[in-house]
């Protein structure tokens, strides 16, 4: 089977570093679905505006090794116990496609692009290719009693973020607001050792964010404006 991108994924995470672990888990973050040419048809989106929910099927683009263990590290887990992939959500896998929920918050018709859907709670980066979209089901999607495996066991552990004037100053309110979460669900890699020493560069929005974490605060230190090299 040959599959090929129907649609771009369009974000302010441009790397693999800050993305958060699932969809879902930072609601307020936003970025947009713009359709491959040959999709710009309304008529492919026809009765979207009946859902409050999609599910998108993506491809890993940014992994560059190909998977060839049946077993990975989840980062849930310090990075320290083995899984089986099929049993984690891992991005190594066989072949390299993601599922995620995302919700509609609006669809502009008016784009030049053709129709473009306004989304949040999205844990892709930007420029992912996007396979499918599918609209979310509550009465057969939702499943509030079943059980989470190992992640559930884990919980969701928030870090303090200091909102400071060099954040006020560089973002709006709403990047603001979508930062700070992703950064309280902590973007650090898992596996390694830390130190309060350590700085983090994530970028964000066309900025890079330097930070570092003490005693579960980030204190963003340094927001340094990413240059575009033209080859």
């Amino acid at each position: 089977m040959i599959i090929n991108p129907i649609a771009i994924f369009h974000s302010p995470l441009t790397s693999k570093f800050g993305i958060p672990k699932q969809s879902g888990l930072v609601e307020n973050i936003y970025g947009s679905i713009v359709f491959e040419p040959q999709y710009r048809n309304a008529d492919y989106i026809r009765g979207m505006e009946g859902y409050d929910y999609l599910w998108l099927v993506w491809e890993f683009s940014a992994n560059k090794h190909k998977a060839n263990s049946p077993v990975v590290r989840p980062p849930v887990l310090g990075g320290n116990e083995k899984m089986g992939v099929f049993a984690t959500r891992s991005p190594f896998r066989p072949n390299p496609l993601g599922l995620s929920s995302v919700k509609i918050e609006n669809i502009d018709y008016s784009s030049t692009v053709g129709p473009t859907i306004i989304v949040s709670g999205g844990d892709l980066m930007d420029g992912t290719p996007i396979y499918d979209i599918k609209p979310y089901l509550p009465f057969t999607d939702a499943h509030p009693e079943a059980r989470g495996g190992f992640s559930a066991d884990r919980g969701l552990h928030l870090l303090k973020v200091n909102v400071n004037d060099l954040l006020k100053n560089h973002f709006h309110n709403e990047q603001l607001d979508s930062l700070c979460a992703i950064l309280a669900h902590d973007p650090r890699p898992q596996y390694i050792e830390d130190s309060p020493n350590r700085i983090y560069g994530m970028p964000f929005a066309g900025f890079d964010i330097h930070f570092r974490v003490v005693n579960d605060t980030v204190d963003v230190i340094d927001i340094v404006k990413l240059t575009t090299l033209n080859s």
